[in-house]
């Protein structure tokens, strides 16, 4: 039996069916959508203010402090404890929504959670440790489409619970709290990966993944347009990494990783186009998040959830499916992004800037509800083309070192966007000012982009009509000189 055990967790099939339980289960949240009516209404009777300028900063502060320890640990301990520290951090952040009250129960609430998010980063980067290369892009495709397959139906599972069941938010609650437990009881089955990507590398001469094992959301085939420039290659393919020594002392050994990342760091960022395409990132996400985090808030301010039906369930399933449709149709763009990547950045940040306008200007729920789904759909489309032009020539460990890094500059920025914004002892700013401030900070970023874009087409189309000129004049000389021969010859005869 036990043979039997093992031989099945060898191969990748095991594994990849486990995690994808967890993250099914982890995602199977059918309150989540309901959180902000839930912490107002009878149940915990707080107030919007206390909610938005009290409660809901304390995960990005956490999130932040938690993000680089934890990214480090993971990779130590190799994924599976903190697959478990998630799991308990998901109990006891619903046992407290649960059953606690007040504003400092519902920080520490927060707290937890974001040790939930920081703790993420162990989902997406164990199976790499226990399946080969060979693998990757199926497991990658298998363990990403779960969660947003689980996402869209918990939301639209507590949809209809709310609006036909008459289900409470309290009820809600509790069918998340059981579907976390069942995920934290998935986690024990995992297998115990004998490696990791940077403390524990058992063999650095393998042949590194390319983008299309990478990135879930982008297909297997690279689009023809797309082409990297030299500096973006040599990012990718900088020097490898030491073979380790067998039994390397621990502070020495650590202390050489940290190294070899702060290299990779500055390998990776010395290509301009992977820096370019980093800046969008970091940007856009803070942005992104702060949005995510604060929009119930905005709609509950829209359409009080005591007084007006409430379809944030139906809503953030619609947003879930646009957003796999419009990073799906990504492999289908035939497109030269080196020289219109920018430009799509700025367009599309723009629309999103418009979204945030609207969702400040307009009274109208409906008006609040479709602005979302297109902000949401731009930014997908957006991430998952910045996604494949940063990884397009990048190894694996190069590539979940940038993610990694890019999420915490994305952090710090949201971080200093709470602090000012948000929380009560910066502005404090109300809900409807915020958006303004939100859609004020993407038309920065939009503005960034499309300036830089039109100078970079300036730039291109410059350069094309110079070697055309030339071109036409090296022609022009060696037409002259062939007739110079010619009559040469002649006059020779």
């Amino acid at each position: 039996m036990g043979c039997w055990k093992q031989e099945k967790s060898n191969t990748w099939t095991f594994p990849t069916l486990i995690l994808c339980l967890c993250g099914f289960f982890y995602m199977m949240k059918p309150s989540e959508p309901f959180l902000t009516p839930y912490l107002t209404g009878p149940d915990k009777n707080l107030t919007i203010d206390e909610v938005t300028n009290q409660i809901f900063p304390v995960w990005t502060y956490s999130y932040l402090a938690l993000l680089f320890p934890v990214f480090l640990i993971t990779d130590y301990v190799r994924y599976k404890p903190v697959l478990l520290l998630q799991g308990v951090s998901f109990i006891v952040t619903w046992l407290l929504l649960l059953f606690a009250h007040g504003v400092v129960a519902m920080q520490v609430v927060e707290f937890f959670y974001g040790m939930v998010t920081a703790t993420e980063v162990a989902y997406y980067a164990y199976i790499y440790s226990v399946v080969s290369t060979d693998h990757y892009q199926r497991v990658t495709s298998y363990c990403r489409s779960i969660t947003l397959v689980a996402a869209t139906v918990a939301a639209v599972l507590g949809q209809l619970l709310v609006s036909l069941a008459d289900v409470s938010y309290f009820h809600l609650n509790a069918i998340t709290l059981a579907s976390v437990s069942l995920a934290f009881v998935c986690s024990f089955f995992l297998p115990m990966p004998q490696k990791s990507m940077f403390f524990h590398r058992k063999d650095v001469t393998e042949t590194l993944p390319g983008p299309d094992k990478v990135v879930a959301t982008v297909a297997s085939d690279r689009p023809s347009s797309c082409r990297e420039d030299k500096s973006s290659v040599s990012a990718g393919r900088g020097p490898a990494p030491e073979p380790q020594t067998d039994n390397p002392k621990p502070q020495n050994h650590m202390l050489r990783v940290l190294v070899q990342l702060s290299k990779d760091l500055r390998d990776c960022y010395s290509s301009r186009k992977l820096l370019y395409w980093s800046l969008w990132w970091a940007l856009a996400t803070a942005g992104f998040n702060q949005v995510l985090n604060y929009i119930q808030v905005l709609w509950d301010f829209r359409a009080p959830s005591h007084s007006s039906a409430v379809y944030n369930g139906a809503v953030e399933a619609i947003a879930t499916f646009l957003s796999s449709v419009t990073s799906f149709v990504v492999q289908y763009m035939k497109i030269n992004w080196d020289l219109f990547g920018e430009l799509a950045l700025g367009i599309f940040s723009a629309i999103n800037a418009g979204s945030l306008f609207l969702m400040h200007f307009t009274t109208n729920i409906w008006a609040c509800y479709t602005s979302y789904l297109i902000f949401k759909a731009c930014y997908m489309l957006l991430i998952t083309i910045a996604t494949f032009q940063i990884a397009v020539n990048l190894s694996m460990e190069r590539y979940a070192l940038m993610f990694g890094f890019n999420n915490f500059v994305a952090l710090v920025i949201q971080t200093i966007l709470t602090v000012v914004v948000v929380d009560s002892r910066g502005l404090g700013l109300g809900i409807v000012t915020q958006f303004l401030i939100y859609g004020s900070y993407f038309a920065f970023i939009a503005g960034i982009f499309l300036i830089r874009s039109i100078c970079m087409l300036v730039s291109s189309t410059c350069k094309r009509k110079i070697a055309r000129s030339c071109k036409e004049h090296l022609n022009h000389a060696e037409h002259e000189s062939k007739e110079q021969i010619v009559t040469g010859y002649t006059t020779w005869l």
